[in-house]
């Protein structure tokens, strides 16, 4: 929210905030009101042992994946899909939740209004999903919430900014319109995805794609300078290569279990103090 002022008149500048307060409070009434988030549409997602199992799927790797680059509208170009399995399964394996989060979550979910379903929006060709989609398994089981994950595409990679559900109709576009990611460039259908519900399917929280420690926006463009000497496809290469070593360094568990930490401060403020 931001207060205005017109003529340094303080009964104008509270006229302003609470026309803002109203204008903030209408539209999450309004979205929820539409919301596509329904008891019957959340229990057709995937838990997290039925997603993995799809991953590997023959089903899963004939869908299109990305294809390295975008495309100039922001939209993604097309590529095989690899199983992405193991991944996502090595990480719920070998990743837990330290005691502080184990202890929050479970706290928060005995409060009255606490969280009691997660619902997943991910694509498996997604490091930030092969990153958090485990961490979010293990902060589900921790807390006795109901998980449930959904791809984001059909058949078909996402090639617009601006998902379409008439034209994607095999995919989840319209859950995706609904928590798209809002920048100062636009919006963008970003993964992964974690709406955190009530048990009446009240949102409380929402974290989209990563959390706000891990500045992957700087590190990438970082990572795709060209060194002297280098060829455009060298540099791509390279680019490519150290972003592979990141996702396998001790840094990507520090951001999934940032990411947890991120969420858990969101809800405990959601649940103490309430809607703002």
């Amino acid at each position: 929210m931001i207060p205005w002022k017109v003529n340094g008149a303080d009964g104008v500048l509270m006229c302003g905030i609470v026309r803002q307060m109203q204008a903030d409070v209408q539209p999450r009434e309004d979205s929820v009101a539409k919301s596509a988030v329904t008891p019957e549409r959340f229990a057709k997602g995937r838990t997290f042992d039925e997603y993995v199992t799809y991953v590997a799927s023959p089903e899963n790797l004939a869908r299109e994946a990305f294809g390295g680059r975008y495309l100039p509208d922001g939209g993604s170009a097309s590529g095989r899909r690899a199983d992405n399995s193991a991944v996502f399964r090595e990480r719920y394996d070998r990743l837990r939740l330290s005691d502080q989060q184990t202890a929050a979550i479970k706290w928060l979910v005995a409060q009255p209004g606490g969280p009691a379903r997660i619902l997943v929006i991910s694509e498996d060709w997604s490091s930030d999903c092969r990153r958090d989609v485990p961490m979010l398994a293990r902060l589900a089981e921790a807390g006795g919430m109901e998980l449930r994950i959904f791809n984001r595409d059909g058949q078909k990679i996402l090639a617009t900014r601006r998902p379409d559900p008439a034209a994607a109709p095999d995919a989840n576009h319209d859950l995706m319109l609904e928590f798209m990611k809002k920048t100062e460039t636009g919006e963008w259908a970003s993964v992964p995805v974690a709406v955190f519900y009530t048990k009446d399917f009240r949102e409380l929280h929402r974290y989209i794609e990563f959390p706000a420690i891990y500045h992957k926006d700087l590190i990438r463009g970082h990572q795709g300078k060209a060194h002297p000497g280098e060829m455009a496809e060298q540099t791509r290469e390279r680019a490519g290569r150290e972003f592979m070593a990141l996702q396998k360094s001790p840094f990507f568990d520090v951001w999934a279990s940032a990411g947890i930490d991120e969420i858990l401060s969101a809800l405990h403020e959601k649940v103490v103090v309430g809607a703002r």
